[in-house]
């Protein structure tokens, strides 16, 4: 079969007149292109070059083989643009991990987005807490696990050898009252000294940030209730059963839960809650990943 390598030096001098001119084109020595086209000759078994001069020309076989070089060669070419735009394209399974709020607001819109910009993307969500979507992505369950942290709740540092980190969003975390309250813009946590609150299940949620907050203004906060559904949460603070920390997704999750409830910053620091996304590492490019982890996050404001 004839070598595509030696069909090119052909074709390269073919189209330049001279050996000199070809191999100055390629980056080699003139000797070097000359000796490849010898072994090009025996390969085809006729002879395609013949001497004039001080120069060498094609014969009639090596014209007719430099128009099969240049179908052979642009056909190849055409195969390396097809393979590098595919590996570019975003394809093939892609597993989320996210818990229920952020995927309410941001990754509803973010698959819908994949579906039509990415038709051969296919993204699979995994409604997960954040301890439990890191561990599907050290199980490799899931290629993104999206997870959530609380400035005034100490976290566990990650490993950069094991985790690469993606901020998302930034958002305020808002304290939840009755309406009917007589509230100002921002409320004083010391008010509440002696008011019941709700909280969720987890320690090291929004719990361990309530702890934190009251602590700072001097107090340790009467949790009355544990619960996980934001739904269930807001609907006990709009009856009176108590007070909570809210991030502003839940509230715009939940947003006709919301409705008999009112919403203020809390008097000193400012509560927020990080939003980040988390993949392995990986040693080559992800077109697949990048696209996912670009349409989670949320628009400027």
């Amino acid at each position: 079969m004839l070598d595509p390598a030696r069909l090119l030096l052909l074709r390269e001098l073919a189209d330049r007149g001279t050996m000199t001119a070809a191999a100055a084109a390629l980056g080699r020595t003139s000797s070097a292109v000359s000796q490849q086209l010898a072994v090009l000759e025996r390969e085809a078994g006729v002879p395609l070059l013949e001497r004039d001069g001080r120069r060498v020309r094609l014969t009639p076989e090596g014209v007719r083989l430099v128009a099969h070089a240049r179908i052979v060669l642009g056909a190849l070419e055409t195969a390396e643009r097809d393979l590098r735009a595919a590996a570019d394209t975003p394809r093939g399974p892609v597993g989320l991990a996210c818990f229920s709020t952020f995927a309410a607001v941001h990754v509803v819109p973010a698959l819908v987005a994949a579906r039509e910009r990415f038709p051969e993307l296919r993204v699979s969500l995994l409604e997960l807490e954040p301890p439990e979507a890191l561990a599907a992505l050290r199980a490799r369950r899931c290629d993104v696990a999206v997870r959530y942290t609380y400035d005034l709740v100490p976290e566990p540092g990650l490993s950069a050898d094991e985790f690469t980190v993606h901020p998302l969003a930034a958002e305020p975390v808002l304290l939840a009252l009755p309406a009917g309250r007589d509230l100002r813009d921002t409320v004083d946590l010391r008010d509440l000294a002696d008011t019941p609150w709700t909280v969720g299940s987890r320690e090291d949620g929004s719990a361990a940030l309530v702890r934190a907050a009251c602590a700072q203004a001097g107090f340790a906060p009467r949790i009355a209730h544990e619960v996980d559904d934001y739904h269930l949460a807001l609907r006990m603070v709009a009856n009176g059963l108590g007070v909570a920390l809210l991030p502003q997704l839940a509230a715009d999750a939940h947003a006709p839960a919301a409705a008999d409830i009112a919403l203020r910053p809390v008097r000193g620091p400012e509560l927020t809650r990080r939003i980040h996304a988390l993949t392995l590492p990986a040693p080559t490019a992800r077109p697949s990943v990048d696209a996912l982890l670009a349409l989670l996050r949320p628009p400027a404001p």
